[in-house]
């Protein structure tokens, strides 16, 4: 069976191996249907990306936005050279780390001024 790219597959092919494109559907755009890789298996979420969104939210005194912070600069990385999913979870979680260490910052400040 060819897919919609031309290549050769078996008969009984969902997607290409070549190209990753629905076999059974005419006219897809990117040639690359809903989350298939060109290998045809799915496509994955970061996990460091997730986990850098989850400590964005949760702050856990302060450490959890310093962890949100490294953990999403390295999901972003691995995003970059994986391919996988989970881009805006990482980026979500460094800019809720940035917050929460402005904020910190911020206390900080006003509660010296406030004992001066």
């Amino acid at each position: 069976m060819l897919c919609t790219n031309g290549h050769n597959n078996s008969d009984d092919a969902k997607f290409c191996f070549s190209c990753g494109s629905n076999t059974f559907q005419a006219g897809t755009q990117s040639g690359i249907v809903n989350s298939y890789t060109h290998s045809g298996s799915a496509i994955t979420t970061n996990g460091m990306a997730i986990a850098s969104m989850v400590l964005g939210i949760c702050w856990v005194y302060w450490i959890g936005s310093i962890l949100a912070l490294v953990f999403g600069y390295i999901a972003r990385r691995q995003i970059k050279t994986s391919g996988q999913k989970g881009n805006g979870m990482a980026i979500a979680g460094i800019v809720l780390g940035w917050v929460a260490i402005a904020f910190f910052v911020v206390t900080l400040i006003v509660g010296v001024s406030a004992n001066n």
